[in-house]
């Protein structure tokens, strides 16, 4: 550092000057700051410093133990050992506590509205529910549907639409359950 002369409004002043260096396409350029002058910041040459912090939303301390609870369920369910399991049966459990989370948080907000829509959108943003799950199940004739790959028809044989989504009435078979996530039927018929 040295005590020099800025070229700025505080020119008068004999202040510290900061030698900085910026690359721009391949081409360096030497720039003199101090820490009273903005000239540097007009130029769009310093980033904005973003911080980490994420803003939690009032009632937050209402739902979060049960969130807190359903991710320990899920942690061990990932770390849980899938020996002797067809290797779609190690994902049914991952993919029963999502539904889970995703139905506590919709129920709260559409159904008991019980949290505000603040706290509804910072849960959704966080990944704490599925957000285009949600957005079916506000949908008629997919309020109960179990997980988004049941309803995608590419993901099954004939391009349909996978079994539990059949209601109970009009199956042949009167037991089921769903090679992707174990679902044992979700028609809103049922």
């Amino acid at each position: 550092m040295k005590n020099l002369r800025c070229n700025c409004k505080y020119r008068k002043k004999k202040i510290s000057i900061l030698h900085v260096v910026i690359e721009r396409r391949n081409k360096v350029t030497d720039i003199n700051v101090h820490e009273n002058c903005r000239e540097l910041q007009h130029l769009g040459t310093m980033p904005k410093v973003k911080t980490n912090r994420v803003k939690i939303p009032e009632g937050w301390e209402l739902i979060e133990p049960t969130l807190r609870e359903l991710q320990a369920k899920m942690r061990e369910a990932e770390n849980d050992p899938h020996d002797g399991k067809r290797k779609c049966e190690a994902l049914w459990p991952i993919f029963k506590i999502a539904h889970q989370k995703s139905r506590y948080i919709f129920d709260l907000f559409h159904r008991r509205k019980e949290i505000s829509k603040e706290l509804y959108e910072f849960c959704l943003d966080q990944g704490y529910a599925d957000r285009n799950l949600i957005a079916k199940w506000k949908k008629p004739g997919y309020e109960r549907l179990c997980c988004l790959r049941c309803m995608q028809p590419r993901d099954h044989n004939f391009q349909t639409t996978c079994v539990c989504r059949v209601p109970k009435h009009l199956r042949e078979e009167k037991v089921i359950e769903c090679v992707h996530c174990g679902c044992n039927g979700c028609a809103s018929g049922d």
